[in-house]
């Protein structure tokens, strides 16, 4: 395999965990592999003369690279260099949710040129909780019984009409377990201002909101699959933190060995191929009781975590991957070129 030029369209450098992050544990197998590697965040995209670019953190190369993560962002240098995006071969889309439409806007004109994981396509579809829905129908189980809306008075209703006496609030766009709570029918006189907290802003614009069924067994945490261009490449187990209902590690929660269940190996298999046809091809999905609570596609986490219990490298996996997309790309590349000579030979 040549080497690649890589850039991650990620958050600053500077605030990179070198503990648990996993963008950095991505990063740092690019660069052990000898790619070139840049980071830029969606306020560095730009368009010079035409063209568009971005202002970029280059890591610079490294003579003796560490194993450890935390070593490696220590001994990184960088050096900032303004640089056309249609020169890179991969784009790695880790920024934070919320999905900045705009930063997708400038992508636009280079996605034919450079392979980029997650696809434009799929991250406008599944940026947000909505995209669980399409994986729900009448004749499916697959998802826990969910409303979305800005009606306070459909939302109340649902909550008094459950068969359950608990459920689970929480933000459209929301991320890493942010503004999660779980309501209960015994407390209902302080559901109203919840729901107007949460779907009303101070300057009159409205929010949506999710209502969710409470699946049982919750309280005990949820499992975290990171899938890859549609298969399962590592998994680990959730538990929320003491006095805390929400499982996400950077709400305080901790993390476990996992094997799949039956179950769940079921569910991944009947996703995948949607995924894949979508371009998402790098997703952490959140399942509680063999259900599908969650797809996170912009910058899904839990690399370190598995590797620390499992003794492992998943990222090795993922660079392995868009390494043979690059080559398919550039196979197919060579072979349109000499192609189309002999037509021009002939």
């Amino acid at each position: 395999m040549r080497n690649m030029n890589i850039c991650f369209l990620m958050y600053p450098w500077e605030e990179i965990d070198p503990d648990n992050d996993t963008s950095l544990a991505l990063i740092h197998e690019c660069v052990r592999r000898n790619h070139g590697v840049a980071v830029c965040t969606p306020a560095n995209l730009t368009i010079r003369n035409s063209v568009t670019s971005a202002f970029c953190t280059v890591i610079n190369r490294m003579e003796k690279i560490p194993g450890n993560l935390k070593a490696f962002y220590k001994k990184a240098t960088t050096r900032e260099e303004m640089l056309p995006l249609a020169g890179f071969d991969v784009i790695f889309m880790r920024a934070n949710p919320p999905l900045d439409p705009l930063m997708l806007n400038f992508l636009d004109s280079v996605k034919d040129d450079v392979f980029i994981v997650n696809s434009l396509r799929g991250l406008r579809e599944a940026n947000n909780k909505l995209y669980t829905a399409a994986f729900g129908d009448t004749h499916s189980n697959i998802i826990p019984n969910t409303h979305v809306s800005k009606n306070k008075n459909y939302l109340i209703r649902q909550i008094k009409e459950s068969e359950s006496d608990r459920m689970i609030l929480k933000p459209l766009n929301g991320y890493g377990g942010s503004g999660v709570i779980l309501i209960e029918k015994s407390a209902m006189s302080n559901i109203n201002s919840l729901l107007d907290f949460y779907i009303t802003n101070s300057d009159g614009t409205s929010n949506y909101v999710i209502l969710q069924e409470y699946i049982e067994g919750a309280d005990q945490g949820d499992i975290r699959i990171l899938l890859l261009n549609g298969e399962p490449i590592g998994a680990m187990r959730r538990i929320p933190g003491s006095g805390d209902h929400r499982s996400n590690v950077s709400a305080g929660g901790s993390v476990a060995k996992h094997t799949l269940t039956k179950q769940e190996k079921a569910l991944c298999k009947q996703i995948g191929p949607r995924l894949v046809s979508d371009g998402l091809y790098f997703v952490g999905i959140d399942v509680i009781g063999g259900k599908l609570v969650e797809v996170n596609v912009m910058s899904p986490g839990g690399i370190t975590y598995i590797n620390k219990a499992y003794k492992t490298k998943v990222q090795t996996k993922v660079i392995d991957f868009i390494e043979s997309k690059v080559m398919d790309k550039l196979k197919a590349f060579d072979r349109r070129s000499r192609l189309r000579k002999e037509v021009d030979d002939a």
